[in-house]
C-alpha cells in the first residue's frame, strides 16, 4: 500500500484532536490518507492498550482512513533512539507518503515533542539510498506540523468546516478518554466542556481565514504565491 498523506503522532487519539479535520478532507478529495501512531497509549490514566487499538480503528473508519499503523513504542518512555527512528523510517518506505503531518515540535508531552523529532529524522534518512533498510528509498516531499495546541501564528490554516462534526465522532469514539467517567475526572475535564472547547478552538482558527471551523498548521521553510490576484482570505 502507498499513501499521499501520512500522520505520525505519538499516541492513539492524537491526530483526532490536531488534524482529523485535513486528513478527512483530503479522503474526501480522494488522496489516501493514513496514520502511524508510535504507541499503544498504555500508560495512559484511563483505558488500556486493547480498548483504545479498537477505538483507534473506530476512529479510521470515521476518518476514512486507507490505513493505520502501531509501531508498539514505550508510551511515556518515548526516545529518540536509532531503533526507532530506523523503525519509522522502514514505514515510510513502505507507506512512500507525498506528504507527512508531525506534531509540532514544543509541547508539555514529551512523546509528542519527540514524535516530532523523529519523525523528522525518519523522514530525512528514509531517502538515503546507503542505508540499510527494506524497500526502496523515499523521502516525503512535504512536512507540515499540526499546531493546535501550540502558541504560535500558524503558517496556514485548512478549512474543516464540512468535516468538523465528523472530526468530533472520530474522538469521541475514545469512549475510554472522553466519556464522562470518575477514573482520572481530576486530569480530564467532562465531555461537553471538551467538546466545547475544541469547537471553540475550530472557530478562532476558521475565523481568522474567514471560514466556520480551521485547523492551524506550521511549516519550516517559506510558502510560495502563484497568483497574487487570486490569493484567498479577504484583507478588508
Amino acid at each position: 500500500m502507498t499513501i499521499d498523506l501520512l500522520a505520525i503522532a505519538a499516541h492513539r487519539d492524537d491526530v483526532e484532536q490536531t488534524c482529523g479535520g485535513a486528513l478527512l478532507r483530503m479522503a474526501e478529495r480522494g488522496y489516501r490518507t493514513g496514520v502511524l501512531d508510535l504507541t499503544a497509549g498504555e500508560m495512559g490514566s484511563r483505558g488500556d492498550a486493547e480498548t483504545r487499538a479498537r477505538e483507534a480503528a473506530d476512529a479510521a473508519r470515521e476518518l476514512q482512513l486507507a490505513g493505520r499503523w502501531n509501531l508498539g513504542l514505550p508510551d511515556a518512555r518515548l526516545e529518540a533512539t536509532l531503533e526507532a527512528k530506523l523503525a519509522i523510517a522502514t514505514r515510510i518506505r513502505e507507506l512512500r507518503p507525498r506528504t507527512v503531518i508531525l506534531p509540532y515540535w514544543e509541547a508539555r508531552h514529551p512523546d509528542h515533542a519527540r514524535a516530532a523529532e523523529l519523525g523528522y529524522e525518519a523522514c530525512f534518512v528514509a531517502g538515503l539510498r546507503k542505508l540499510d533498510l527494506p524497500g526502496e528509498p523515499h523521502r516525503p516531499r512535504k512536512i507540515v506540523y499540526a499546531s493546535l495546541y501550540a502558541n504560535v501564528r500558524p503558517s496556514f490554516v485548512v478549512d474543516i468546516s464540512a468535516q468538523f462534526e465528523r472530526r468530533m465522532r472520530a474522538l469521541l469514539c475514545y469512549r475510554s478518554q472522553y466519556h464522562d467517567q470518575p477514573e482520572a475526572a481530576g486530569l480530564f475535564p467532562g465531555q461537553e466542556e471538551m467538546a466545547e472547547r475544541i469547537r471553540s478552538l475550530a472557530r478562532y482558527y476558521g475565523m481568522l481565514i474567514g471560514v466556520a471551523c480551521g485547523e492551524p498548521y506550521v511549516v519550516k521553510e517559506m510558502m510560495a504565491a502563484d497568483d497574487l490576484v487570486k490569493l484567498p482570505v479577504r484583507s478588508l
